[in-house]
């Protein structure tokens, strides 16, 4: 028996517990990271994992393993496959704020990490054969802002701000709350992996990310403050079963990065591109929902980042990446490859967003309620 065979009261097959969208919330929703209900399966990979996670009886593992083959014999491409994509955030959810229902002590089940692994390895390969590897023929600082200068991904905060509806507005929170509901945690994992320079430069900019010592001021929290204040559900993985499967490449992404230490150099190069690519697409989304109508607490959160993104720009490319670089200059090629990868695998995320918008269709799988 593997930690724990033994069966809890569960519901019945399907029955969702969590409750119904409100904007009237107590303390305890000052923290986001509540653990998230099991959303619809996608294949049979997330279908045998979601079963396991909703009964919590390990005998399921089998089929989890089998499902987990078959699903990546049969992916034609792993970054936008909804099954794999699904199940991959399924596992990784286990190391931050839990899956409703799953024992904590899953997080570290050696079978579930195999299945973990193998989907990883897979979807490494996806990312070598997809992403470019930049090479840094100056400084590292130098290289990053020549690699985002490059960037010509369709920008999606420039339809909003000039052309976006207000049902498009809603879709895409609803698309960002899949992270930024638990923004800046992925790259915290970086901070005991570093060393001088570069640690004092992740932990400003993380400090900032979490408010400041100001629980509101979590940048988590004003963006669940934005979704109540739009008329959404704030609750962690409210919107998994609409989103498509980028959304979890995505945040899958800085996981895989975040997770392992040998992708430590990846990680930091993902949060400098990320932070250099903010302040004027922030910029623009506030302008479209303030166009639009959209109360101030919406507004709230891409005003903060204008003023924060702007100094952690500086902060990421100089500090943190060329700290590392000057440190651990053996991590330069992941460093900038984590750059590469964030730009890229967002770039095809928003980009899709955009292109549904532009053809006058919606961007998820189903109707926001």
């Amino acid at each position: 028996m593997t930690l724990t065979d033994a069966p809890i009261p569960v519901e019945p097959e399907g029955h969702r517990s969590a409750e119904p969208a409100t904007t009237e919330h107590d303390d305890d929703s000052l923290d986001p990271m509540r653990p998230m209900a099991t959303p619809e399966p996608r294949g049979p990979l997330s279908a045998a994992l979601i079963r396991l996670m909703r009964h919590t009886r390990l005998a399921g593992l089998d089929l989890v393993e089998a499902s987990a083959t078959g699903a990546l014999a049969r992916a034609k491409d792993v970054l936008d496959d909804d099954d794999i994509q699904l199940a991959l955030f399924l596992l990784y959810e286990l190391h931050y704020g839990g899956v409703e229902g799953v024992p904590d002590a899953w997080e570290w089940e050696p079978r579930l990490l195999k299945v973990r692994l193998d989907l990883e390895r897979a979807f490494e390969l996806a990312l070598r054969r997809t992403v470019p590897q930049p090479s840094a023929t100056r400084g590292v600082p130098e290289a990053l802002v020549e690699l985002v200068s490059r960037d010509d991904s369709p920008g999606l905060s420039a339809w909003i701000e000039t052309d976006g509806t207000e049902d498009q507005v809603r879709e895409v929170l609803a698309c960002r709350s899949i992270y930024t509901l638990k923004e800046a945690d992925p790259h915290t994992w970086a901070i005991p992996r570093l060393h001088g320079r570069a640690k004092v430069a992740l932990v400003e900019i993380q400090a900032d990310e979490y408010g400041g010592g100001r629980p509101e001021r979590q940048h988590a929290e004003l963006f669940a403050a934005a979704l109540r204040a739009a008329g959404l559900d704030d609750r962690y993985g409210a919107y998994a079963d609409h989103v498509p499967a980028r959304a979890f490449t995505s945040m899958n992404l800085m996981s895989l990065f975040g997770l392992h230490r040998r992708w430590r150099g990846a990680i930091v190069g993902h949060l400098a591109a990320y932070e250099m690519t903010s302040t004027q697409p922030c910029r623009a989304y506030a302008r479209g929902l303030r166009r639009l109508g959209f109360a101030q607490d919406v507004v709230e959160y891409f005003d903060e980042h204008v003023e924060a993104d702007a100094v952690h720009e500086q902060l990421a490319a100089r500090d943190l990446a060329g700290g590392l670089a000057e440190t651990e200059p053996a991590l330069i090629d992941d460093l900038l490859f984590g750059a590469s990868a964030c730009l890229t695998i967002d770039g095809r995320f928003w980009g899709g967003v955009r292109a549904a918008f532009e053809r006058g269709e919606s961007a998820l799988r189903m109707p926001v309620p």
